[in-house]
């Protein structure tokens, strides 16, 4: 059975890309690190910028590590379980690894990144794009 595109309209030329994007993100269920995106007002005429929080409480400097290479930011934390020699009663706080990926809409910049309280927060800015009117010939073949 063939997959019908859901960006199928004839007006929609050239979104098979956006359609592969769009399936890889709804495919990324997986909830761990909880996150939030929230909008932050420019000051100053400044464009609108947004900013990524994850709650990544027990991970160090050194054990996350924040990419971006085409559209996709890409955020892992990696850490080592020290649990050697030790005796637990109780684990209820695991080691583990993550990795959480946004795709970026083309223009979008990572402004910078912070680690404070247990909180990585991610900002994010799409620079106003400037707006190029351009007139195409139209040849004649008489």
């Amino acid at each position: 059975m063939s997959r019908v595109p859901s960006l199928s309209s004839p007006f929609l030329l050239g979104f098979d890309q956006l359609e592969r994007v769009l399936d890889r993100v709804t495919k990324a269920a997986d909830g761990y690190p909880p996150y939030n995106i929230e909008r932050i007002a420019g000051e100053n005429g400044a464009p609108d910028r947004l900013r990524i929080t994850l709650a990544v409480a027990g991970f160090t400097r050194e054990q996350l590590d924040v990419t971006v290479e085409e559209s996709q930011l890409t955020i892992r934390g990696r850490q080592q379980d020290d649990g050697e020699g030790r005796t637990f009663i109780h684990r209820g706080i695991a080691a583990r690894q993550f990795q959480r990926v946004f795709v970026l809409a083309d223009g979008m910049e990572v402004m910078g990144a912070d680690l404070k309280n247990g909180l990585l927060s991610i900002d994010l800015a799409r620079p106003e794009p400037e707006r190029i009117v351009r007139r195409i010939d139209i040849a004649a073949h008489d």
